[in-house]
């Protein structure tokens, strides 16, 4: 049997990998963020790092005494604070720096987060202008529940159900046990009700919450939800009941021949029950929810000037304006005090003056993307969405001579506000194809366009296919597979041909 022998000697080997310094790292977070995340994130370092402060006063006093504007740039970004044995270096810089400041620092001045009470009161301020939160479902229907003769048990067990609403204002099981959706319902609140209550109990405190506003509460299907809403005053009543009970799925594909010989009505009289039909909620508690719609801040603001051309500024209102605390920077420099103080200290103003670099450093690349992007859709500024054309991030990315990923990072999630209204910077990004008449690149935008166009003008009674609308896109030169004329019509919510089609007019 051979044996083997293991032994250990020294060999070279070479190897690449990829390392990304913590300050490009943060660089990259700052330039991702949109507005309103980089004031929270600035608000934030400003209670972490006591060497950062807000300035609070805009001007300070020149040598006679007038107003004048601070120096253009609060913290110089030519070079990074090091880690060395006395960091003198570095802090003789940051001492240099903070020299024009001398007259706006008091000897009292302390840089601590009651810097932060001027920005408190700008978002007091800002809340004043903020509408009051509606009330919600419940306390709207609690409050009704005055109105109605009811028993003080009848009462509490109505609260109950009104409790156990969703917010669109159904009442919801969750037992898995799948009955239907009635009993379900009944069976979950007898059992979880504190006191002993029976089925008929629980079923007279729902039809109670169902008479309240809004109507349609307090169903547990949809059918019944709409039905609630069907009063004596609704036109073609019972017609409108038969589609509830009925024909909801008719209704919702347009199969009107369906309806008609199933009911007997005619086209036209299921024609005007269907639009009664359509004006029934069947969310009726959405409107008690908190509007959550996302109110967009712009990150930049495109202007017409007046020679013809677009001026670009970033919205920087909403930034707090910070630097570095000069009371630090001494603290830091004077070897008499503390060395785990000082060493301290050097890693606060070192993060302190990526943080600075890293917001100077967005504002100039936001601001170079938003111009190469509106110099390449000037048309789309001067005549409209039809004229957008297709572009590529790398195009950007070779014109403000950037990584192509430092493009992708600069537009996300960020809005602009233009002369055209209010867009997603990503909006401006996008292929097409060439229309084969002209030989122009035509966005995908504009193909959309397009399409809506040929469907407005299509006759209803004789709806164009998805096959149709290709070939009418070719006539115009536009070359584009079936598949994309599906994805973009349900895109833009556009109901297939059979949805489409107006039976009125169909004979």
């Amino acid at each position: 049997m051979s044996g083997f022998r293991m032994e250990m000697s020294p060999r070279l080997e070479q190897s690449m990998k990829l390392l990304i310094a913590p300050k490009m790292i943060q660089s990259m977070e700052i330039l991702q963020l949109p507005v309103m995340a980089l004031v929270e994130k600035i608000q934030a370092e400003l209670e972490e790092n006591p060497v950062l402060e807000e300035i609070r006063d805009p001007k300070v006093r020149d040598e006679d005494g007038e107003d004048a504007p601070p120096p253009e740039t609060e913290f110089n970004a030519d070079g990074v604070l090091k880690h060395d044995e006395t960091g003198d270096v570095e802090f003789n810089r940051l001492d240099e720096l903070n020299k024009d400041w001398d007259e706006y620092f008091d000897g009292d001045h302390r840089p601590s987060r009651s810097g932060l009470e001027e920005l408190s009161d700008r978002k007091q301020d800002a809340m004043q202008n903020v509408a009051e939160a509606p009330r919600s479902l419940q306390e709207h229907l609690t409050e009704q529940l005055a109105y109605l003769d009811l028993t003080p048990e009848m009462f509490e067990l109505c609260a109950y159900v009104i409790s156990h609403l969703d917010e669109n204002g159904y009442l919801v099981a969750h037992d898995p046990e799948k009955k239907t959706a009635r009993e379900l319902a009944v069976d979950e609140l007898v059992r979880s009700y504190p006191t002993p209550v029976t089925l008929a109990d629980v079923e007279e405190a729902i039809e109670s919450v169902q008479q309240l506003d809004p109507p349609g509460v307090g169903a547990r299907t949809v059918k019944e939800c709409l039905a609630l809403q069907i009063t004596d005053d609704t036109p073609h009543r019972e017609l409108v009941r038969q589609l509830v009970e009925h024909h909801l799925d008719d209704v919702a594909h347009n199969r009107l021949p369906v309806i008609q010989k199933k009911t007997g009505a005619s086209v036209e009289a299921i024609q005007e029950a269907t639009v009664v039909l359509r004006g029934l909620d069947p969310r009726p508690g959405a409107k008690f929810t908190a509007d959550s719609a996302r109110y967009v801040v712009p990150d930049v603001i495109v202007e017409r000037t007046d020679d013809g051309n677009f001026d670009i500024r970033l919205t920087d209102d909403w930034v707090p304006n910070v630097r570095i605390s000069k009371r630090y920077v001494e603290f830091a420099r004077d070897r008499a005090n503390d060395p785990k103080a000082r060493d301290f200290l050097k890693r606060k103003l070192t993060s302190a003056n990526w943080l600075l670099e890293a917001i100077e450093q967005r504002r100039s690349t936001l601001t170079r993307v938003t111009r190469a992007i509106v110099d390449f859709q000037r048309d789309f500024l001067d005549k409209g969405p039809d004229f957008i054309r297709p572009l590529k991030m790398e195009e950007v990315a070779d014109v403000v001579k950037v990584h192509v990923t430092t493009v992708s990072r600069a537009v996300d999630d960020k809005w602009v506000q233009t002369p055209r209204g209010v867009f997603p910077l990503k909006r401006f990004f996008g292929g097409g194809t060439l229309n084969k008449l002209t030989g122009e690149a035509v966005a995908w935008e504009t193909i959309k366009q397009k399409l809506l166009e040929i469907i407005a003008e299509e006759d209803k009674s004789k709806p164009l296919s998805d096959d149709e609308i290709v070939e009418k896109l070719a006539e115009a030169g536009l070359k584009v597979a079936r598949r994309t004329v599906t994805k973009y019509r349900e895109a833009l919510d556009i109901p297939s041909s059979r949805q489409r089609k107006d039976w009125s007019k169909a004979n």
